[in-house]
């Protein structure tokens, strides 16, 4: 009985706080984009900051047909990757993102700390892949939690160039002509973006289209964490399968929007891996 008290005054007391001092902030719902202001402290950011600057390299990007890491200039940052848990304030972090996206930490990739120095910048992209190889590891990302390390001066904002309604969004002459392209984040230190780039239904997003603005003035660091849909830690042992089924009754209506084609590992499966909609793609004979 206490504690049915206690989460209605606690629900009473969020009510009846003013919007201003609320830390969450939903800046879109197509796609869906959330803000939580102040979610790392100063100390937490110089922490991470300081663990990056210790093997920082060129970023790569993933290949769309190997799924390789590739060198490429749609992309100009430097970075690296932590390891998971790898001390104590890593280890809060990753528990704090998994309380705040409901989502479990083994589905979630190892944070990566960037670096974007002047002119520096990621072109539009999506978080989901396009290649079998990297979907066979945990699926497609679920979602991304992108920390700010640091505020940037001039430039480097976070921008979703598909978001629907980004024409009505208030920007004065902070914001640099790359972010009047899109819905745009600025990069405060501390502060960090919750995106998904997948509808609930598991289907991929297009309107999660998002790049990095070049940075005009000052240095721009982040940390992007990302979520599969499935563990990453302790992916599933291929194993052949009998018959012919589907694994969701979801299955039909994916097909039908064409995840079949855009999404076969998961859908159709590959090399011994057991695909989850198979009757439904019309792979084998029920």
């Amino acid at each position: 009985m206490r504690k049915r008290m206690r989460g209605v005054l606690l629900a009473l007391a969020l009510l009846l706080t003013p919007p201003a001092a609320l830390p969450l902030l939903a800046v879109s719902w197509r796609p869906r984009i959330f803000v939580y202001k102040g979610f790392l402290s100063d100390d937490e950011c110089d922490h991470l900051v300081k663990l990056g600057k210790k093997k920082m390299q060129r970023s790569m990007v993933a290949d769309s047909q190997s799924g390789k890491s590739v060198m490429s200039e749609v992309r100009t940052s430097s970075g690296m990757f932590l390891d998971k848990r790898q001390d104590p304030v890593v280890s809060r972090i990753e528990k704090r993102i998994a309380a705040w996206t409901f989502l479990p930490e083994e589905n979630a990739e190892n944070i990566q700390i960037l670096r974007y120095e002047h002119g520096q910048k990621y072109e539009p992209h999506f978080d989901y892949f396009q290649d079998k190889v990297n979907q066979a590891l945990g699926g497609h990302r679920y979602a991304t939690v992108l920390m700010y390390l640091s505020t940037v001066e001039n430039g480097g904002e976070t921008v979703f160039p598909n978001a629907e309604g980004w024409e009505s969004q208030p920007k004065d002459d902070t914001f640099s002509e790359c972010a009047h392209k899109g819905l745009a984040v600025k990069p405060i230190k501390g502060d960090a973006v919750l995106f998904f780039s997948l509808h609930v239904d598991g289907v991929p997003d297009p309107l999660s289209l998002h790049g990095s603005c070049p940075v005009i003035e000052g240095e721009k660091w982040s940390a992007p964490k990302w979520i599969r849909i499935r563990s990453y830690e302790h992916p599933p042992v291929p194993k052949e399968t009998e018959g012919c089924s589907d694994n969701s009754a979801r299955c039909v209506k994916w097909a039908e929007a064409g995840e079949c084609e855009k999404n076969p590992v998961y859908m159709v499966g590959a090399d011994g891996l057991p695909g989850n909609c198979r009757k439904s793609c019309g792979v084998c004979d029920s």
